[in-house]
């Protein structure tokens, strides 16, 4: 994975509640079984009219909005535990997701795989979602050392929580695996010093 410490960027808002994963990406093109392409169907259902005709009134195929933060309604990511969901988001280019409340499942996924879901309350989503309509150039940055969510037109910063060995491993480009081999000298110490079992 790609390493994720500080990210300035526009953003993207989808003030939708209640998005589930099957509107993330719907169940017919999960065949595929690597990262790749999931992207390309993204949201499909809403950004696309009856013979692939691009939909214009969705947020994703109106070139007034652009970066790699999606702003969404409460409650993202509920349905089914599929992982395409984060992948989809993922390879579209995305690298956070705003919203005051993400469905379990698709945190884990998400951290799991590059994606940031970032959570903020109720309130602050709202004036969020409306600065961004406003100024659709509105800047945000998120640092995830800080673990903080600026966002100086508004003159506002919060704070924001995280697992803090999914931080680690955003913050190093790692997954489970980079992960334990990242402590394989120390594995080895602990394991040369124990003592060797009686049989």
């Amino acid at each position: 994975m790609e390493k994720f410490t500080t990210l300035v960027s526009r953003a993207v808002p989808l003030a939708i509640e209640d998005i589930d994963t099957d509107q993330i990406i719907p169940a017919r093109f999960l065949k595929a079984t690597t990262r790749e392409g999931f992207g390309d169907n993204l949201f499909r259902d809403w950004r696309y009219l009856p013979g692939d005709v691009p939909n214009p009134d969705f947020v994703l195929n109106d070139a007034t909005y652009t970066g790699a933060i999606l702003v969404a309604g409460k409650n993202f990511g509920m349905g089914s535990s599929r992982e395409h969901a984060a992948w989809a988001l993922y390879d579209y280019g995305f690298r956070v997701v705003i919203s005051s409340f993400f469905a379990d499942i698709f945190r884990g996924n998400s951290l799991n795989n590059g994606l940031l879901p970032l959570q903020v309350d109720d309130d602050f989503l709202r004036k969020l979602l409306h600065a961004i309509q406003a100024n659709p150039e509105l800047e945000l940055t998120v640092d995830l050392e800080a673990q903080t969510l600026t966002v100086p037109a508004m003159n506002t910063e919060v704070s924001f929580e995280i697992d803090p060995y999914k931080k680690t491993c955003l913050l190093n480009g790692f997954d489970d695996i980079d992960y334990l081999l990242s402590k394989a000298d120390t594995i080895k110490k602990y394991e040369e010093q124990r003592p060797i079992a009686v049989r």
